[in-house]
This record gives C-alpha cells, structure tokens and sequence, in this order.
C-alpha cells in the first residue's frame, strides 16, 4: 500500500454470524480499530459463468497500511468463500483524534504476537 497510512477495507460474507465472528477476531487481535457490519445487502455477481443473486453482510474494517497484511491474511484464513472479497480503500484525511485512536488500537501488542491463525 504504497503512501497510504490509513485504509478503510471490506469484504462481505454470507451470513450475520460469519460477519460478527470475521469482524470481532479481527479486532481481537488489534488488526483493525474498528468493523463495521451492514446487512443484508443484495450482491448480483457473476460466478462459474452464471449470474448470481444472493443476500451477504459486509463488514469494514477501519485500520492502518502498517496492519493491512496481517489483517488480508486473517480474512483469507476465516473466510468462507473460495475468492473474498478484500478490497482496501486509502483513507486521504480524517479527525486527528480518531486516526491517533486507530494508530493507538491497532498496535501489536505482546498479546497479539504470535497469534495469527489461532482461535480468538
């Protein structure tokens, strides 16, 4: 992520138990400051060929370019779709209260070290 420090990333799911599992081991592990959850929403995609309807939850994820590895790779881990959604959108300014906040939360800790891929 090239000059972007902060970042807004998303992905969807298929259900609202998948959305709050994905969202909450993620902020466990301080990978993000922050989920957000929506849903459901209608995606209409195109899959094998065929073209798809099917409700989903989307959770963004509001955290640092410097925690943005750990985190792709925590959805890629939990996820349960064959090809995610994980899209990262550079936040270009922002309250420096909220990004200090963010900064602040999504430090690895000594807690955090050594737990990637583990239960939450």
């Amino acid at each position: 992520m090239p000059d972007a420090q902060y970042l807004a990333v998303t992905t969807t799911t298929d259900s609202a138990d998948h959305a709050h599992h994905l969202a909450t081991t993620a902020i466990a592990r301080h990978l993000a400051a922050c989920a957000q959850i929506d849903g459901p929403v209608t995606s209409v995609y195109r899959w094998r060929g065929q073209v798809e309807t099917a409700p989903e939850w989307r959770v963004v994820y509001k955290t640092t370019a410097a925690r943005y590895p750990e985190l792709e790779a925590h959805l890629r881990a939990e996820h349960g779709y064959d090809t995610p959604e994980i899209v990262a959108t550079t936040v270009t300014a922002g309250s420096a209260e909220y990004l200090r906040w963010l900064t602040e939360e999504t430090q690895e800790t000594q807690e955090t070290q050594g737990t990637e891929g583990t239960g939450p």
